[in-house]
């Protein structure tokens, strides 16, 4: 065995127990990696401005299990639209893969005569190859103070035996000064490897925002 390996079986006692002198400078100082998971790592990233669209057509591969989308004060330059994503299965040249989704909604306004929590049937998708709505139950505004974050996660994206799950959790201020809390959650209807992925309001530009992708090791 290594040198840190043996001071540290050395270091138990026989009711296995490591013993506090096994820690030290030293043992540290030698330690150059540590095997684990959960970290991320960031792939790339694209921030709005008066952008059609920002698409992510690389870096989506068999490296990681687990990407993740963050997406960071999303604002519009139109008004009264949705945000929302697709995937793709060629690279990005088309963005229409078939899913299935299901989304609840919270929501609580600012004059506090508003609230619900219930399942969103407007802003589903059963079996279609549409955009899926991220900020769902209301549609978006341009005020200075209207804005949208979120995050997605997509699982084993480059499988080819299963389909491919996602879920998302957003958060964002409604034109009508509501505070909305969505969870979205659905599948891609294809054993093909998903590639890319496309954000976009459902018109005109986004005027603002920055999304980040990263690997989840």
């Amino acid at each position: 065995m290594g040198t840190i390996t043996t001071n540290f079986a050395n270091g138990l006692t026989t009711n296995g127990v490591l013993g506090a002198s096994t820690i030290n400078d030293n043992s540290i100082s030698n330690i150059t990696s540590i095997v684990g998971g959960g970290a991320l790592k960031l792939i790339s990233s694209q921030t709005a401005s008066a952008s059609a669209s920002l698409s992510f057509t690389s870096g989506i591969d068999s490296t990681y299990k687990t990407y993740l989308f963050k997406i960071i004060n999303m604002h519009p330059g139109t008004d009264n639209i949705n945000f929302t994503f697709n995937f793709s299965t060629d690279g990005g040249s088309n963005y229409n893969v078939t899913k299935t989704t299901t989304v609840f909604t919270a929501y609580h306004n600012e004059a506090d005569t508003e609230n619900t929590l219930e399942y969103n049937i407007y802003d589903d998708i059963a079996n279609g190859t549409g955009y899926q709505t991220l900020s769902s139950y209301g549609q978006m505004g341009i005020d200075n103070d209207q804005s949208l974050c979120s995050e997605i996660y997509l699982f084993s994206p480059s499988n080819t035996t299963f389909v491919k799950h996602f879920m998302c959790k957003t958060q964002w201020y409604q034109r009508e000064d509501r505070s909305i809390n969505v969870f979205t959650a659905g599948y891609c209807n294809t054993t093909s490897a998903v590639n890319a992925v496309d954000f976009k309001m459902s018109s005109g530009n986004i005027d603002a925002g920055t999304i980040h992708m990263y690997g989840i090791a």
